[in-house]
Formats: structure tokens, sequence, C-alpha cells
């Protein structure tokens, strides 16, 4: 395993993060190929042994179990310190908004929520996992803010948002002397690059990491074309975001398996290769064994140049999906698809 600073951060991370939306009861969520927590523990047992210390989890994955999981499992396999943990909260719930609960009020119950399912004291990363256009930015910032101070989290990220509003959101922090985003999580992968736009650029210039989930498309960048999985079938989520492109994503996909079988690896270990030349540390679900074995075999897999133009030359530009597509002012202010519940990430 390799390991480097999260952005400008002190954080030592493995060049790969655990994600872990595959962990936690079925029953308390939308997603009906999660593990439970025997086979949590098992993903994540060898995450440890394999080197992975960056594990990326949310409140909102099944109800909070996700974290419980990951928190029991934490305890019994590893120091505490010597593991970077990242949750996310979600924006306030049209319910939280009639009540008057105030951004910053929410932004402490939801991490005492996340530390309580974690049953830790803090968490080093805490992420800003969706934009709230019903709240003043000064809000959320002053919010984060207050957390950091109080230690319950050493560092604060974003995830789903633009590049201008990340820069925004930064440039406000400065000048208020309050903490400033570390990283941002965004979707980005060999067949879907849009974040090269404006995001990459935004990240190298100011030192910011990025983590990007979907890092193998919901396992298209996993599997030769006509190979599918339980996940593949019922990620409902996925075939949202990838099914109207599947042609010209099929091109690179292919190019992916030609490489894959000419140097005898995964399509996994190609793939993420790819991806650890552009960012910090992706973020990987596993929810079998060789899942982990193969995200981190990426880590010690350098393309050649030749390689690396042949993976990226059919590319064409793309619309924005999922998560993305609802963030407007129009869509998501007063009105959200998201709940504690109810988690379409």
């Amino acid at each position: 395993m390799q390991y480097t600073k999260l952005g400008n951060s002190d954080l030592r991370v493995s060049r790969i993060c655990m994600g872990c939306m595959g962990f936690g009861d079925a029953a308390h969520g939308q997603h009906t190929w999660t593990l439970d927590e025997p086979h949590s523990w098992e993903i994540i047992q060898r995450g440890l042994e394999l080197g992975v210390n960056f594990f990326d989890t949310a409140v909102a994955y099944q109800s909070g179990t996700s974290e419980q999981y990951l928190g029991r499992a934490i305890r019994d396999f590893a120091n505490r310190g010597d593991v970077v943990i990242a949750t996310k909260f979600l924006p306030r719930t049209p319910e939280e908004i009639e009540s008057g609960v105030t951004m910053q009020q929410h932004i402490e119950q939801m991490l005492n929520r996340s530390l309580r399912n974690l049953g830790m004291d803090y968490v080093d990363l805490y992420i800003y996992h969706m934009w709230d256009y019903s709240v003043p930015l000064y809000d959320v910032m002053e919010g984060l803010n207050r957390v950091v101070q109080a230690g319950k989290a050493r560092y604060i990220g974003i995830s789903n948002c633009y590049a201008y509003q990340l820069a925004k959101a930064n440039a406000l922090a400065e000048k208020e002397g309050f903490a400033k985003f570390v990283s941002v999580q965004g979707h980005y992968n060999l067949i879907f690059r849009e974040e090269e736009r404006e995001m990459a650029k935004l990240c190298r210039e100011d030192n910011i990491a990025m983590t990007p989930y979907s890092s193998l498309a919901g396992g298209r960048l996993s599997k030769h074309p006509g190979e599918t999985s339980k996940r593949l079938k019922e990620d409902s989520y996925a075939h949202l975001k990838y099914d109207s492109t599947a042609e010209q994503d099929n091109k690179i996909i292919a190019q992916v398996a030609a490489i894959a079988d000419r140097r005898g690896v995964t399509m996994t270990e190609v793939a993420l290769a790819w991806l650890l030349t552009k960012v910090t540390a992706p973020v990987v679900g596993a929810t079998k064994l060789h899942h982990i074995d193969g995200a981190v075999k990426a880590v010690g897999l350098t393309l050649t140049p030749e390689e690396i133009t042949a993976l990226e030359a059919p590319y064409v530009p793309h619309r924005l999906v999922g998560v993305m597509a609802q963030n407007t002012a129009e869509s998501v202010s007063q009105k959200h698809v998201w709940s504690t519940g109810d988690q379409k990430m």
C-alpha cells in the first residue's frame, strides 16, 4: 500500500479509500445488495490487513447501520489512531426546515448521531454530502467550524458540488477564519470524466484532495461486456447514471478489458490504476473479498503513456446525471429526495 497526505490536512491516508455504502442492514435502506455485519467485518478486516486505513461512510447509509458496522469492526480490528474515518451528512429535511432547526444545529445533531453509531469521540473527516440551497453558506461553514473547534471532527470535506461552490465556500472560510474544505468527493471514473472540466483544475491549484466515488462505475469497469452481478442488476441508481451512455462507454470498457488481458491483471486494477494518476484516493466499494484485493493491487500497477491514451481517447462529454443533475436551487431548495432513512447516493 502507498500513503499520501489528504490535501491541506495532516491526515496520512492510504491511496485506496474503502467505501462502506455496501455495508449495513438491507432492511433499513433502499439497497437490497448490502452486506450483513459478519460479511462486512470480513471485508473491513481484509482491507486493514492489506494496508487500507481510510474508510468512508455516511449517516444515511442503511439508516446508520453502515456506520455501526464500521465502528464495531474498527474497535475489534484496529487502533483508532491508526485509521482515518470519514462520514457524511445531508441537508436539513423539509420537516427540520419547517420546525426551525438551524443549519448549525442540524450539523451538530447529525454528527452526534454519527458518533453514536460509530462509537467514537471524533471523526477525522466530516463531509457535507449535498449542497443545501435553503440556507446561507455562512451558516454551513460556521456550523462545520463549530464541530471542528469542539474536537468532534478534525477536518471537513464536501461532496457533490460544483467547482465554483467549493471555491466560494473556501474563500468565505478563509475570510472568516473558519475551517476550510480539504477534500472533495465527486462522481469521477474512466467513463464519467466531467470533473476534469473545472473541479480537477481547482483541486490541483489549491491542493484539495479528490476522493471520487463510483470509481468503478457501479462495477461496469470491472467486468467484461455481458458479465453481470447482483449489484449490476439491482443498483437502480447506477442504472440511472450509466444506462443512457452504455454504447459509448462500452468502447472504453473494451479498452480496459484488452489492457487487463494483455497485462495479465484484472479490469479493476486497470481502471483504478488510471484513476490513481488523477486523484488522491478513490473511494472503492467492496462487497466481496476479491474486490478489495483488486483495488489494493491497482496501487502497484503503472500504466504506460500509450495505455493511458488508449483508455482516454474514446471518451465523449457526458451530461450530468444523478446527484449533480439535482444540484440546482430549483430542484433542491425546499424539496429533498434525500432523507436519513432513504439514501439514494
